[in-house]
């Protein structure tokens, strides 16, 4: 039983003894061997992504705390591989300004190790530990860049709204253990079916407030665009990606078992809280000029569409929920990925018009840039077509056909500011700052991922079977 217990925390073992490790060995590196810590983190993330995979236990650990079952594996597995391109396109760019390389890495791997917690929980205290622990280097990445007064303001600002939304979630969770006497997810369950909710429907307020703060839903999302805009770019593809998964599986274990019987009351929340992202999220959107705050307030209106799966409830909507967050993890990742890649030593490449002209100096990464406009506007065959097409169909089966028009309307009001910049990238005369960009730019491994991941786009959206059948198997339903 003991190794049984072991087995089944072999990923998060290793994760944290390898990162540890690694800041030791970086501590005795010479500047000029510093960048050995991005290949062993490297190597960390895809012997730990291995493991996620062939873990050979399931079921229930640590007294219930833990648990590991289809849909840990792939969450966790697909965290890690996201957090491996992170780390990729992050290469040249924390490089190029300075950052201390071993400590991005193993806050990034930290950070890592919380959400592989997080996907895993089975009570309360464990949705919490996991969560702060993804968080908390969180804030240190985005503050990482001390002389930069934009990124210290953001790294303050994420603090301060992170330690809000914890202290609600916290709260919540209080009510619901003061009420229950119980902390493990499936008690919970049991107990909220037989018992008065009166009091449950309070903790669970304060919890979804605090599950909206950190996942960004309006009206808690003031945070987003300063943080997006004010961080670091490497930093601002690591917030906007691998965390999205890890908070599907937060969102998933709190409301869709632990709270399951009280779905006919958070499911009108949510509603809510859906609606407004995307009205808040696809309008704002449009009067940005920088790239990065345009990409903030698209995340808002993104997240907003996973939670109509969450609306349209197990049967039809979880699995298509999933889909909707692996592949906007897989977009974004792309998109900050390029921002990363394009912006070069002294020069950030982030405002509407530094794109100007960028077809004319580099057709390939102007081709990999619409592919990810067009997806993320919902534009076939691209992977996010086929996302909102499953997000859509899901709600009108589960006859919430006002609140899919609504989806609709607000889909099109944004598919504006996307094609703004595909219109800006071709039609228009190169701005100085692709005039700046060299032809033989970044490092080979860099642009190669960014074409894997460009195409990626393009051929889940015209093949999207393998990624619908690992949600099918994470979830356990037949999603064709």
């Amino acid at each position: 039983m003991h190794m049984n217990m072991y087995l089944a925390c072999l990923p998060e073992m290793v994760l944290a003894i390898l990162a540890l490790g690694i800041l030791v060995v970086d501590v005795f590196l010479k500047d000029k061997h510093k960048g050995l810590t991005y290949f062993l983190t490297l190597f960390t993330l895809l012997v730990t992504a291995y493991l996620a995979i062939r873990v050979p236990v399931a079921g229930l650990f640590f007294d219930g705390h833990f648990i590991v079952d289809n849909l840990s594996q792939v969450l966790k597995a697909t965290g890690l591989v996201v957090l491996f391109m992170v780390v990729i396109y992050s290469r040249a760019y924390i490089r190029d300004r300075a950052f201390p390389r071993g400590e991005y890495h193993v806050l990034l791997m930290m950070s890592g190790l919380g959400m592989l917690l997080l996907v895993s929980a089975n009570t309360l205290l464990m949705v919490y530990l996991g969560l702060e622990l993804l968080s908390l280097p969180l804030y240190a990445l985005v503050a990482m860049q001390r002389d930069n007064q934009q990124s210290v303001e953001a790294g303050i600002k994420y603090f301060i709204m992170g330690a809000i939304a914890s202290g609600m979630l916290l709260y919540g969770m209080s009510l619901i253990y003061g009420l229950t006497g119980v902390i493990r997810l499936d008690e919970i369950a049991l107990k909220l079916l037989n018992g008065d909710n009166q009091l449950a429907l309070f903790g669970l307020v304060f919890m979804l407030a605090g599950v909206a703060f950190k996942f960004g839903l309006v009206p808690f999302h003031m945070w987003i665009p300063d943080v997006y805009q004010g961080a670091p770019t490497s930093v601002t593809l690591l917030v906007g990606t691998a965390p999205k998964i890890a908070a599907f599986g937060m969102i998933y274990r709190l409301f869709a078992e632990g709270f399951v019987h009280l779905d006919t009351i958070w499911v009108t929340y949510i509603a809510i809280l859906a609606i407004l992202s995307l009205a808040i999220g696809n309008i704002v959107a449009i009067a940005q000029t920088n790239l990065k705050r345009m990409l903030a307030y698209s995340t808002i209106s993104h997240v907003g569409f996973i939670m109509l799966g969450f609306i349209a409830g197990p049967e039809v909507g979880y699995g298509n929920a999933l889909y909707y967050t692996l592949i906007y993890a897989l977009v974004n990742a792309c998109a900050f990925g390029l921002i990363t890649y394009l912006s070069y030593k002294g020069f950030e490449f982030e405002n509407l018009k530094d794109f100007k002209g960028l077809a004319k100096q580099s057709p390939w990464l102007a081709l990999m840039m619409m592919l990810v406009m067009f997806s993320l506007a919902g534009v076939p065959p691209t992977a996010g077509f086929y996302a909102k097409f499953l997000i859509l169909t899901s709600l009108i089966d589960a006859g919430w056909i006002e609140l899919a028009a609504i989806a609709v309307i607000f889909s099109v009001i944004g598919a504006f500011y996307y094609l703004r910049v595909i219109k800006l990238m071709y039609f228009d005369e190169p701005s100085d700052a692709v005039f700046a960009l060299k032809p033989t730019m970044g490092m080979i491994e860099t642009r190669s991922m960014i074409s894997i991941n460009g195409l990626a786009i393009l051929l889940f959206g015209v093949f999207p079977g393998p990624i619908l059948a690992i949600c099918g198997y994470a979830l356990g339903e037949a999603l064709f």
